[in-house]
């Protein structure tokens, strides 16, 4: 099932590399207009140059068919969200379809306090996490809902991940995670009146150059984590690309709506709606018992395709998270 985002107006924050980038190519290369944001710019405010900036991802998007448009933006600056938004709104007539919360600022944070807990990291750990993350994303959906209420249509897709549900990364990230599930599931209940669809998105282990450094160095102390481990081979890794490709299947999904405010897993989204990656590849969730037997037994991980890939139910795999002993 391929999303047929012709004629449709899509923004991906935080578009520059990694997921971001990944997911607006993939929306691109369904056809949609994509807006890009992100902070790669040189001195004069014009798109850079270097590797991983936006006006790599803009060629990318239009190699694949797709129109992209891209506005350098701090998303930790109100203003300059706000003003996105006007010259989205201004360009195209009111029309956007799809707003994809992606900016976040907490990497080089994350990796420079890893292994220590929150009282000896600095506090601004906090902020580096939340700031650019959950609060940009709540302003970029209050202006993103104005339009999109307007016309009676729309989806926003908050990129959250499994560190709302279980300790990964330390409580700095886990909160900022969880919050973004409840933000979006709170923004659905005020928007579905109006045929607006919140989700907040989870997608596995992406193979990202920061997630890949994050990761390897989560891994020296704290290898039990949820997925972390998997890091060592790369089993199952997901694509920046198959993030995209699952969203622009979501927003044509015909139950969108029923849909909306409840957690959606990347990879349970792929399978259900037939996408694979660039490599003709289907990852699949981390709470299928194919990815939880082949990590506890990595002999089996070759032929992890003979394990059935059924979900383990959410209280198992909680209860096996939290009685590890090095969390």
């Amino acid at each position: 099932m391929a999303g047929n985002l012709k004629g449709k107006v899509a923004l991906v924050t935080g578009a520059s590399r990694g997921i971001g980038k990944g997911i607006a190519i993939g929306l691109g290369e369904s056809g949609a207009l994509v807006y890009i944001t992100g902070r790669s710019v040189n001195q004069t405010n014009s798109i850079d140059s270097i590797s991983g900036s936006l006006l790599e991802t803009k060629t990318a998007i239009e190699k694949v068919g797709g129109i992209c448009i891209a506005v350098p933006v701090d998303h930790s600056d109100d203003e300059q969200i706000k003003s996105l938004f006007e010259q989205i709104d201004r360009e195209q007539n009111g029309q956007l379809d799809l707003l994809v919360n992606n900016a976040y600022g907490g990497v080089r944070s994350l990796i420079s306090s890893n292994g220590k807990p929150f009282w000896e990291a600095d506090l601004s750990l906090w902020d580096a996490c939340n700031q650019v993350g959950l609060r940009s994303h709540y302003v970029a959906s209050h202006f993103a809902a104005k339009m999109m209420t307007q016309r009676k249509q729309g989806l926003i897709v908050t990129i959250s991940s499994w560190g709302g549900l279980a300790p990964i990364f330390g409580v700095a990230y886990g909160t900022g995670k969880s919050a973004c599930d409840r933000l979006a599931s709170d923004m659905a209940v005020e928007l579905k009146p109006f045929n607006v669809a919140s989700i907040s998105l989870w997608p596995g282990i992406v193979g990202t150059e920061q997630f890949h450094q994050l990761a390897a160095d989560n891994l020296e102390n704290n290898d039990s984590n949820l997925g972390v481990a998997a890091i060592a081979d790369k089993f199952n890794w997901e694509t920046p690309l198959f993030v995209g490709r699952v969203i622009a299947a979501l927003y044509n999904d015909s139950a969108l709506m029923k849909r909306t405010g409840i957690v959606q897993i990347v990879a349970e989204l792929a399978a259900r709606y037939g996408i694979v990656d660039e490599y003709e590849h289907r990852p699949v969730s981390l709470r299928s018992l194919r990815f939880l037997l082949a990590q506890g037994l990595p002999r089996l991980k070759t032929r992890a395709k003979s394990i059935p890939d059924l979900r383990v139910p959410w209280w198992i795999l909680l209860l096996t998270v939290l009685k590890s002993p090095k969390i």
